[in-house]
């Protein structure tokens, strides 16, 4: 069972206060999340640094939401699954790629497919891929920065899915539609 305190504006460390008039202002709401990661003022104002950094990433928004969600679901996040499911919908990406990443399906794009093949990779290698994978991944179309920019989102993920397992991280109302475990 969690013991973490879920933060609001008043009970927030002072330095975590202005990090969740950030929340705010992005989200409409503070999500459960940043209300637990508001405990470590310096976790918060990182993840939410990496989270904007991955927004301006070489990524397209279906290039990133296969980044987020694969290693959302390859490392079983109740409450990132079934955010970034929202978040693919405010983004506008087509609901079949949303679908498939959530239920380890194949996607239609081959190269989409090559993309979640090489996160999975990273993540299940600690970044050791052979160059074999690495030239399927360049001649999907790809580049090197695509590949680091991998890198900068797995940041992002690890800080946001450890939090969430260590915290049980209650799933906003605004996500639990979408709802789900691996």
């Amino acid at each position: 069972m969690s013991n973490f305190e879920l933060h609001n504006i008043d009970t927030a460390p002072d330095a975590a206060k202005p990090l969740l008039d950030k929340s705010i202002k992005g989200f409409g709401m503070i999500p459960n999340l940043h209300a637990v990661m508001a405990e470590s003022p310096v976790l918060l104002e990182g993840y939410q640094t990496l989270h904007s950094l991955a927004q301006k990433s070489s990524f397209n928004k279906d290039e990133l939401t296969v980044v987020w969600q694969t290693i959302n679901v390859e490392h079983a996040c109740h409450y990132c699954v079934p955010a970034h499911t929202a978040i693919a919908k405010m983004m506008e990406v087509d609901d079949g790629i949303t679908e498939a990443l959530r239920t380890q399906s194949p996607l239609q794009s081959p190269k989409l497919e090559t993309l979640r093949t090489t996160v999975l990779l990273i993540v299940r290698n600690r970044g050791v891929v052979d160059n074999t994978d690495l030239e399927l991944f360049y001649a999907a179309g790809f580049t090197k920065q695509n590949l680091l920019d991998i890198i900068l989102v797995l940041g992002q993920k690890v800080m946001s899915n450890y939090t969430n397992h260590l915290a049980e991280t209650p799933i906003d109302e605004k996500f639990s539609m979408f709802a789900w475990a691996k």
